[in-house]
């Protein structure tokens, strides 16, 4: 877990729905991972250029969240992104080439739809060659307090691992931020606002004009 390891950011969630705390919790969890599972990038045979998905925690290639998946009242399981990117610079370097040369063999610059033709003829070129980028966020889940966390920094990140872990397995997650268990608690919003003791003793005293 990030825990042992530098700086910590995660978001914390209350699961709502689904039945993690049934008899067939193990089942269940396991199916709905299984649904939304990662699956490599393969250049070849598609031109997908990002997949995501759910990984096992300690082996971030692995999707068949064996006994492992379940420590204690826990659920460790992770979210894996694999995104393949194109440098720009690289593709514009390429394609002034192509484009010198062309002018030498034509004796003329490339008309708009060559350049284009080239230019996507080059990207998928230079596309075989790429190494995906890897980012893996980890999953907490305690399955007993019905309380989830994604240690993610990245507030997209977060809200693309929530929602897909709300399509896969059918639950409602709600962040465990002071405002939102305040909403949750009946607590009003007036009642929310700093206090004196927070801000000071001159906090909502009449301003004093030390000028007069």
């Amino acid at each position: 877990m990030p825990i042992l390891r530098g700086a910590v950011t995660f978001s914390r969630f209350r699961v709502d729905g689904g039945d993690p705390s049934g008899i067939d919790t193990r089942r269940w969890l396991v199916q709905g991972l299984r649904k939304k599972a990662f699956a490599p990038l393969d250049p070849g045979c598609t031109e997908e250029d990002r997949s995501a998905g759910f990984v096992e925690l300690e082996r971030t290639d692995a999707t068949t969240f064996g006994p492992d998946l379940f420590q204690g009242e826990y659920a460790l399981f992770a979210y894996r992104i694999d995104a393949l990117r194109v440098p720009a610079a690289a593709l514009r370097r390429e394609l002034e080439q192509w484009a010198a040369t062309f002018r030498v063999e034509k004796g003329r610059p490339p008309a708009r739809a060559e350049r284009t033709a080239q230019r996507v003829a080059l990207r998928e070129a230079l596309r075989q060659r790429v190494t995906p980028t890897t980012r893996v966020h980890d999953v907490s889940w305690n399955l007993k307090l019905r309380e989830l966390s994604i240690w993610a920094a990245s507030r997209k990140a977060v809200e693309e691992i929530a929602a897909t872990l709300e399509e896969a397995l059918g639950v409602d997650l709600h962040p465990l931020t002071p405002s939102a268990s305040a909403k949750l608690g009946g607590v009003p919003d007036d009642a929310l606002a700093p206090t004196p003791a927070l801000m000071g003793p001159g906090f909502g005293a009449r301003e004093v004009d030390h000028g007069a």
